[in-house]
């Protein structure tokens, strides 16, 4: 049996708790964060609180004084242990707002379901065997104030994902509406080219990942060559290495794009050196 955390109560697995006038059901009204949990410990819980918060605020929830990032850490503790998953779990935290249409809400503050998953305790390790992805043209994503977020709007993704199954790719990447490389379906995507290593910046729509936060700081700290920048769909199959990144995996890195094959040296040397600081 498995149990979730709706408003702060402990629910079993498949538990009806919306109904039909929500809001976060007919509008996607609310944001999501999803979380590693090893070893019993929040991983990077800072970094994953404040990008909530920030979201929040954005999506102008008007939260109360009671309704704490300490509230959520606990509670997170308090569901991994009961499910029985505190040695390496998924937790995700999904917000959203109550009832009503667009203009008759009077009630701005967050309600919270929060889920945890087993994963496997090797989960971050790199992969020996390189993902196969492909690229998505039929959806964009917008460069607007909600990008950065993880809100739950997310048709791209959706159709980006069963486009991927349906291919038998390992992920899809995701384009902005100008044309370029934004992200994939559940990763930050960096390109390396003649030693350079480029990531999309934030302003062409891709999430703020919390990983790629702490891969660009270590690389950094490597003094390796970093750019933050627009990156088109032939400087991606141009380049010599290609990694993805996020909260759950770390790094993976890449094989192949259609017809493009890398490599993963320069990979393998920021994924030696990243994984000592978040675990």
């Amino acid at each position: 049996m498995n149990y979730f955390n709706c408003n702060g109560k402990i629910l079993t697995e498949g538990a009806l708790i919306i109904g039909a006038d929500n809001r976060g059901l007919r509008y996607g009204d609310g944001i999501f964060e999803t979380i590693k949990v090893k070893n019993g410990q929040v991983i990077l819980a800072d970094e994953h609180f404040s990008r909530l918060w920030k979201g929040m605020n954005v999506l102008q929830f008007e939260i109360p004084k009671h309704f704490t990032p300490d509230k959520l850490h606990e509670e997170i503790s308090v569901l991994t242990k009961k499910n029985g998953h505190e040695n390496a779990a998924r937790i995700r935290v999904t917000i959203y707002r109550g009832y009503g249409g667009l203009y008759d809400l009077s009630n701005h503050a967050p309600n919270y379901i929060i889920q945890s998953w087993a994963i496997a305790e090797s989960n971050g390790e790199l992969n020996s065997n390189g993902l196969v992805a492909g690229i998505y043209m039929d959806a964009k994503k917008s460069c607007d104030i909600l990008s950065n977020l993880k809100h739950n709007n997310f048709l791209p993704y959706v159709l980006a994902a069963l486009k991927a199954k349906k291919e038998k790719w390992n992920d899809a990447i995701i384009l902005n509406t100008y044309g370029r490389i934004c992200e994939t379906t559940i990763a930050n995507i960096f390109v390396i080219k003649d030693d350079v290593i480029c990531t999309p910046s934030l302003k062409e729509g891709c999430i703020a990942g919390i990983m790629r936060k702490k891969v660009i700081q270590q690389i950094n700290n490597l003094n390796l060559d970093l750019v933050e920048r627009e990156i088109t769909v032939d400087n991606l199959l141009l380049a010599n290495e290609v990694f993805f990144t996020n909260s759950m995996y770390n790094i993976k890195w890449v094989k192949r794009i259609e017809s493009k094959e890398y490599v993963n040296t320069i990979t393998q040397k920021i994924n030696s050196s990243i994984l000592p600081t978040i675990c």
